[in-house]
């Protein structure tokens, strides 16, 4: 697990950087923070405010519109795309700006993924306008999310018509954190990891005045980070970011966005540009993350499927993390059952009248997928 991640890291890190002008990094020489407090000068340097009204004219960029799903230039919303079906609504102009709203697709506006509330007790510019950070989104699911930080949802008690959810975190190896977090479906997970990365670099200098002026009370994000200028974030979370940044590489949807940000505003995101620039700056974190992967995977691939061969049409599965999906498929291919989400009792999830035959049980968690064979009488 670890030497694919990173070989992946390395790959990308080849593709992306020829996105960025020559010698753009060459001053990005270091490792560890002071490789972070180079690249926060680099993209310091040439970075020009356009504004809180500007983002709305960067938006109508063709890099912000959908040329990769439905490829229909309609507004990409991360928290109402959906990648493997029809979109549950869409925003194709201008004219859809909130605005009041009273339910999803009623309007969009500029969601900060780190929140307003984190920083304007100190300053508001230019963090209020950079869209490195400040993404289109549907206003009532920006609404609900409001000001907490993003984690692992275990149980839901708000989701957005595309599977966004907003709950108390997951227990789980990387995060003891027990509070409220909003969590973006998985294919934007990379995206919202290498925009805090972003953030924590280009206002490092800034890092411990927004967290000391900042209130837990009216910004729960204040969470996320730990007051410091080099590691940035807390414990509870930054092992959840580099996971999200490992799992979901960078899509063609960033470099776009990366390539007309600069443009617009004169400076990149190095960690599109460079994914592997995460693990040359926060070594130790990543190394831990690699290794709670590995481990989760063999804990996850040992979870008891029982009884089996089972009499009575019922299968039991013993796995105390949370299922993302189970699916029981027949020897022709076939779903015969789908569970998306599926509930345990303990920690044990239940398939009920379940035919007879011979049957593959597949198991998915986090991304990862296992197969069980199991016959019922």
């Amino acid at each position: 697990m670890k030497n694919y991640y990173s070989y992946l890291l390395l790959l990308l890190s080849v593709i992306a950087t020829a996105q960025a002008p020559a010698n753009y990094y060459n001053n990005a020489t270091g490792t560890g923070y002071t490789l972070k407090t180079q690249l926060k000068t680099i993209i310091t340097n040439g970075h020009i405010d356009k504004s809180y009204a500007g983002l709305w004219t960067i938006y109508t960029n063709s890099a912000f519109r959908d040329n990769y799903y439905e490829n229909d230039s309609s507004l990409l919303d991360i928290y109402s795309e959906n990648p493997t079906g029809i979109d549950p609504y869409n925003y194709t102009s201008t004219s859809n700006q909130c605005g009041s709203y009273n339910s999803e697709g009623d309007c969009y506006n500029r969601e900060h993924l780190v929140p307003q509330s984190y920083f304007d007790s100190f300053a508001t510019n230019p963090m209020k306008n950079d869209p490195f950070h400040v993404f289109p989104s549907d206003g009532k699911v920006n609404g609900e999310r409001n000001n907490l930080g993003f984690g692992i949802v275990g149980t839901a008690n708000y989701t957005s018509q595309n599977g966004s959810k907003r709950g108390t975190m997951a227990s789980s190896p990387y995060s003891t954190y027990t509070g409220t977090v909003f969590e973006p479906i998985d294919a934007f997970k990379g995206d919202v990891a290498r925009a805090y990365f972003y953030f924590a670099t280009r206002y490092e200098s800034s890092m411990g005045s927004f967290y000391n002026a900042a209130s837990s009370t009216t910004c729960q994000a204040k969470a996320m980070f730990d007051g410091s200028t080099n590691k940035v974030f807390s414990d509870d979370f930054i092992l959840i970011l580099i996971k999200w940044h490992l799992e979901d590489p960078v899509s063609n949807y960033e470099i776009a966005k990366n390539n007309a940000i600069y443009a617009y505003q004169g400076n990149r995101n190095p960690y599109i540009d460079n994914p592997s620039y995460v693990c040359m700056i926060w070594p130790s974190q990543c190394a831990t993350v690699n290794s709670l992967n590995t481990s989760n995977f063999e804990a996850f691939a040992n979870a008891r499927v029982y009884p089996n061969p089972t009499n009575n049409h019922r299968i039991n599965i013993d796995y105390n993390q949370t299922m993302d999906e189970i699916q029981l498929i027949n020897i022709n291919g076939q779903i015969v059952q789908q569970i998306k989400n599926p509930t345990p009792q303990n920690t044990t999830y239940t398939i009920d009248n379940i035919p007879s035959g011979f049957y593959f049980l597949r198991l998915t968690h986090n991304n990862q997928s296992i197969v069980k064979k199991i016959i019922v009488n």
